[in-house]
């Protein structure tokens, strides 16, 4: 089985550790698209570095332009779909360290299901670290958008999901994403809708694995001006899923 992983990158040339990159692509079948969000600094070049010396594993993409995650995502995404029949996306602070991206890896393979999601559980005896004050909005956001998928997802918002590459997420990364900060449900929304012709995906398809380490890193982008539009972007997407569900059964 052919992993692609994808990591979108937008000003991280003091943050990127190359030797993050090169433990991912050191299991066999595992290969990384690093995406330059329109980057500043000297982010496109130390991507470029980094693939330039990983013997074909990792592929850098530039972005002429800065747009927002949601969109880097859904481009190496894209890009990485021809040569891969699994792929994902993890932050380019590996918050999700190395081991456990290719712990969901190997998850995806046993499964054989269309979507492992990483979920950030503080259960006894793992070594899950993060803030209080995330902890509890995550879970006021979790329950929001549970409730608007019709399907209980303890984290939509952890960044280390996987999919298998179909024609239902063909169908879900067939248009730009509406919202920056929120794409994450909008994805899986549209994997649930299904599209003109492909039944919706159901709870079955969709696999939540409690993480064993997960580290909140600094310097998120994600900053408290954002935050207090996240409520807006959510019911623009809910409005945008429904729309999506009429049209898949028409």
């Amino acid at each position: 089985m052919r992993v692609t992983w994808v990591i979108p990158c937008f000003n991280e040339a003091k943050r990127l550790d190359p030797s993050q990159v090169e433990s991912l692509v050191a299991e066999s079948g595992v290969s990384v698209v690093l995406v330059d969000d329109g980057s500043k600094d000297e982010t496109l070049s130390l991507l470029e570095a980094i693939a330039a010396r990983s013997h074909g594993r990792v592929r850098a993409l530039g972005l002429p332009k800065n747009v927002g995650k949601a969109e880097a995502v859904r481009a190496g995404l894209r890009a990485a779909m021809p040569s891969a029949d699994v792929v994902g996306y993890a932050d380019a602070d590996f918050a999700t360290p190395p081991h456990e991206l290719l712990r969901l890896t190997g998850e995806m393979r046993r499964r054989g299901v269309q979507a492992v999601l990483g979920s950030r559980v503080a259960l006894a005896g793992r070594d899950i670290h993060r803030s209080p004050m995330r902890h509890y909005l995550g879970r006021a956001f979790g329950t929001v958008a549970s409730w608007m998928l019709s399907v209980v997802i303890y984290d939509t918002q952890c960044g280390a999901k996987l999919f298998k590459v179909g024609p239902h997420l063909e169908a879900a990364l067939d248009e730009p994403f509406g919202s920056r900060w929120v794409f994450d449900v909008e994805l899986l929304g549209r994997l649930l809708a299904g599209a003109p012709g492909l039944a919706p995906l159901g709870s079955g398809d969709i696999v939540e694995v409690p993480l064993e380490a997960w580290k909140d890193v600094g310097g998120s982008k994600l900053k408290l001006s954002a935050m207090a539009k996240v409520p807006f972007e959510l019911a623009q997407v809910a409005r945008r899923l429904e729309t999506r569900r009429r049209r898949a059964l028409s």
